[in-house]
């Protein structure tokens, strides 16, 4: 039985909406059954009609979508409702449905700020239900294969790692005109503090941490706002500490004029290091210290567990943004239907960003403003 999905928001021209719609049917784990898709309820009707979906399962505020799917018989109503909106508008929705037993798929960062996204962690809890948070990059196989070289030691002890998101698509003022998406990203009372930091800096400090299994401890910032007019950062550098001693550095930028969204990250140890980039995503270059590089490759059999769990095709065959999301979506699936059998799920279904890995990244957004404000060198890293 496919999973009924409920989406709160991702409306007509909504870039995200989109790409959730699509990674959650790639697996055919689930139905996209209701949805608010808008606060304008015409608006909202008009997305259901495009949808296919029953005029009675569309709704015009995610208030009705949470009580309205409550009341329908346990066979019919939604399970899982997946927030596709702007951060701003992530904590109520995904408070109430997890407090009317719904889980969740939310879009990062998970909240507008750090004392909403502990808020958030402690309803969770107190609820019972399951949070997945879309961290995309982590569900690629072969950053999946790295963690795992990586947690197995077969690099050595972790001594320095680089992470960067250089973007290029707020080079000019792009928020003076009529570009949606870059108004409320650069906007205080939408985006919160951050504004490259929070858009993209916490997709690198996920990736960070998730391939390291290491946390941040201590950093220093600089951050800057380069474009006049700007009133959020659009530009940054932190260094960093992490739990066992070693260093890092972490870029992320808007401003890059020409970059797209190459995400790449380089992790070393005493024996080698190795690095991959979304550019070439099937591609995991480990290099040793005392032989040759190794290039591994999506979907061969001499890839580990958790790369193979995550893979869909025979080698060769590249797999790239939406898989790697669907991948999410998957492994939540997974999970759920085995809580609900009341079985252990494994490891490689367990793999998704928690609500945990939500509210260390809205940690790293507030630590990361207060440092690049700070006139001391290094400040602890508090959650």
């Amino acid at each position: 039985m496919k999973l009924r999905l409920g989406m709160i928001g991702g409306g007509q021209g909504a870039f995200i909406g989109a790409v959730h719609r699509i990674a959650a049917s790639l697996d055919g784990l689930y139905e996209l059954t209701a949805g608010a898709f808008s606060s304008d309820a015409a608006k909202s009707q008009a997305t259901g009609v495009l949808l296919g979906l029953a005029p009675d399962r569309v709704y015009g505020s995610y208030e009705e979508l949470i009580t309205q799917e409550k009341q329908r018989p346990a066979a019919e109503r939604v399970q899982v409702i997946s927030i596709v909106t702007p951060n701003y508008l992530h904590f109520a929705p995904a408070k109430m449905a997890l407090e009317n037993g719904f889980d969740v798929v939310l879009d990062k960062p998970m909240t507008f700020s750090l004392a909403e996204a502990k808020q958030l962690q402690a309803v969770a809890e107190a609820s019972g239900r399951l949070l997945c948070l879309t961290h995309t990059y982590t569900g690629y196989p072969m950053v999946k294969e790295a963690r795992q070289l990586l947690a197995a030691g077969a690099l050595g002890p972790i001594r320095k790692a680089y992470v960067e998101y250089p973007q290029g698509w707020l080079s000019s003022f792009e928020e003076g005109g009529a570009n949606k998406q870059a108004a409320w990203r650069t906007d205080p009372a939408r985006s919160g503090v951050a504004g490259a930091m929070g858009d993209i800096g916490t997709h690198a400090f996920n990736l960070l941490e998730y391939v390291t299994g290491l946390q941040v401890t201590r950093l220093c910032a600089d951050i800057n706002t380069v474009v006049p007019g700007r009133q959020l950062d659009d530009d940054g550098a932190v260094l960093l500490k992490l739990s066992n001693g070693a260093s890092a550095v972490l870029t992320a930028s808007q401003i890059a004029a020409g970059e797209e969204n190459n995400v790449r990250i380089r992790v070393y140890g005493d024996k080698g290091g190795l690095e991959w980039q979304q550019v070439d995503a099937n591609t995991l270059q480990v290099k040793w210290l005392d032989r040759p590089t190794e290039i591994r490759r999506t979907g061969t059999g001499y890839v580990g567990s958790f790369a193979q769990h995550n893979a869909r095709v025979p080698a060769g065959h590249p797999e790239g943004y939406l898989e790697a999301f669907a991948n999410l979506y998957r492994n939540f699936a997974l999970s759920l239907r085995a809580r609900d059998a009341g079985e252990t799920a494994p490891p490689e279904v367990l793999d998704y960003p928690s609500i945990a890995d939500g509210v260390r990244g809205m940690a790293f957004i507030e630590n990361v403003i207060a440092s690049g404000q700070s006139d001391k060198k290094w400040t602890e890293f508090t959650v």
